[in-house]
């Protein structure tokens, strides 16, 4: 099934043509659930990864928190016997008593690894798929990995990139190493096929110059008939522009940086010192109560009805902080320089 957005509530350049030079195309990745296979663009599924080249493993620190660790094996049984409970009539009861001795065993967790952890895939993006990825010279194909465990300063995953030629990959590693341990449910992600959709947008309110902030608030704050009395969305001067007109939630490619709760912060590439870009958006949910706008519209009934599993707003079932986003940057220059990443 394919999703599609809904067109935006208003032609915010009308209102506002300085805008239009700030334009920027995003795809939006739609993750929904399925079984991709090496040769597909995923989220979460497996790599077309070189036989002879060694899985990235990431070499920490890990430093053991209060929590116990869990591994990726127990979580997918978990995972199991939670949608089985689901799928249950009511009356019944909610956990055998197999079910229920796996939950607690699972609950007690695992040691925290020592050594070097396998990473995770995370995304595999053909250009095919996603013109707009930009891959340097022969490369037609990204694979994004990262540590299942927290990394400083941002506390988030730490990833790796890797431009191939997907042509040049003849001998595939069908059986890639997993790690014993990851800190998080969250950073174990369901294996996703992807529907790209291509959508305009601009910047978020915080990375307006002043003045034209300042036009957009106030005219943004006019906008605002329906809004629940007392919501976030009342409240805020800049809401109707930012939730409705501005950066597209969830997963995507390119676009603009979905800033939230920290102040936008220009990325500079390590190696050549060149402003850059952000590459991909790996999200903890495809739409907020905030944003309803964005829902696709083959989506609204599943997510109106939130009785759906997995959840429409999170196939992937992966959630980074609080349910916030991690970004990467990559050098426009250069896409195979060092990149960045940021939690928004």
């Amino acid at each position: 099934m394919t999703r599609t957005t809904p067109p935006r509530s208003a032609d915010v350049t009308a209102v506002f043509p300085s805008l239009a030079r700030l334009a920027r195309t995003a795809t939006r990745l739609h993750p929904r659930p399925g079984s991709p296979s090496r040769h597909d663009s995923s989220i979460g599924g497996p790599l077309l990864w070189p036989a002879g080249q060694p899985w990235p493993h990431c070499n920490g620190p890990h430093e053991p928190d209060a929590f116990p660790a869990t591994s990726p094996a127990d979580e997918r049984l978990l995972r199991q016997i939670l949608t089985a409970a689901r799928n249950r009539p009511r009356s019944d009861t909610l956990l055998t008593p197999q079910e229920q001795a796996s939950v607690e065993r699972i609950t007690v967790g695992r040691p925290w690894p020592e050594g070097p952890v396998a990473m995770l895939p995370v995304a595999q993006l053909y250009a095919r798929d996603v013109p707009a990825l930009r891959p340097p010279g022969s490369a037609d194909l990204l694979q994004v990995l990262w540590c299942p465990f927290d990394h400083p300063p941002e506390n988030m995953p730490g990833t790796m990139l890797f431009w191939l030629s997907a042509a040049l990959v003849t001998d595939i590693l069908t059986a890639p190493p997993e790690p014993t341990a990851l800190q998080y449910p969250g950073y174990l992600l369901e294996p996703c096929l992807i529907d790209p959709e291509q959508v305009t947008e601009y910047p978020a309110p915080l990375e307006l110059r002043q003045d034209l902030r300042s036009q957009v608030q106030e005219w943004s704050a006019r906008q605002k008939a329906g809004a629940e009395p007392g919501s976030a969305y009342d409240q805020a001067k800049d809401a109707f522009y930012q939730y409705e007109l501005s950066v597209a939630p969830g997963w995507k490619v390119g676009g603009w940086a979905p800033w939230s709760f920290t102040d936008p912060r220009p990325q500079y590439c390590s190696a050549c010192g060149t402003p850059m870009e952000p590459l991909l958006t790996i999200a903890s949910t495809e739409w907020s109560d905030s944003e309803p706008s964005w829902i696709p519209y083959e989506d609204q009934a599943a997510a109106s009805a939130h009785t759906a599993h997995p959840d429409p707003a999170n196939p992937a079932m992966v959630s980074v902080g609080r349910g916030y986003n991690q970004q990467i940057y990559t050098c426009p220059a250069a896409p195979e320089h060092p990149h960045a990443e940021l939690m928004q």
